[in-house]
């Protein structure tokens, strides 16, 4: 393969696990923002529960069994979110009971924030999904379409940041402001 990463590598699992994240990320912030006419954060649904779910659950286990426990736990750990996501959207739950899962997962993004050994960057698409859920919790506790869509905005540019990254990884772009790294990092 190019840029020297052979198959089956964690470098490789991470930039596809970031691009994963990424565009999933998106389409569930688009959905939410209510910015595209007809598109709701239900119509990102399969993509959640396939290339949020299941993809990202198995790079994270291929995370874990290269050694990278940061990329597994986030991968596969946000593997189970999108997938348990996906399963139980436009379900019959409760407000509260929405709010409480997202909460819950805000608090994996919180750690993954915390934990992220990529400088400012990896920190920056975690910090965005931790506050990105939050938002989404507080408006299904309030039951407020606007922190609802501000959540959604939120959740996008995490994405776009996440997918920036992976690309930036595979094309040697800069992900580090100033001149403090010449190589590119993937978020993580």
């Amino acid at each position: 393969m190019d840029n020297g990463v052979s198959a089956g590598s964690t470098a490789s699992t991470s930039t596809l696990g970031n691009i994963a994240l990424g565009l999933t990320l998106l389409a569930f912030g688009i959905g939410h923002t209510g910015v595209l006419s007809g598109v709701t954060a239900a119509n990102s649904v399969s993509l959640a529960m396939y290339v949020g779910g299941a993809a990202l659950f198995l790079l994270g286990l291929l995370e874990y069994r290269g050694g990278n426990g940061f990329n597994g736990t986030a991968f596969a750990g946000l593997g189970v979110f999108w997938f348990t996501w996906a399963k139980g959207a436009g379900a019959s739950v409760s407000d509260e009971a929405a709010g409480t899962f997202l909460v819950l997962f805000a608090m994996l993004a919180l750690t993954l924030t915390l934990a992220a050994s990529s400088g400012l960057f990896g920190q920056g698409v975690y910090a965005l999904l931790t506050l990105s859920l939050l938002l989404l919790a507080i408006a299904a506790f309030a039951d407020s379409a606007g922190l609802a869509k501000a959540g959604g905005w939120v959740a996008a540019v995490s994405g776009l940041l996440a997918w920036y990254g992976a690309t930036a990884a595979l094309a040697n772009w800069p992900t580090a402001l100033g001149r403090t790294s010449g190589r590119a990092v993937a978020a993580g």
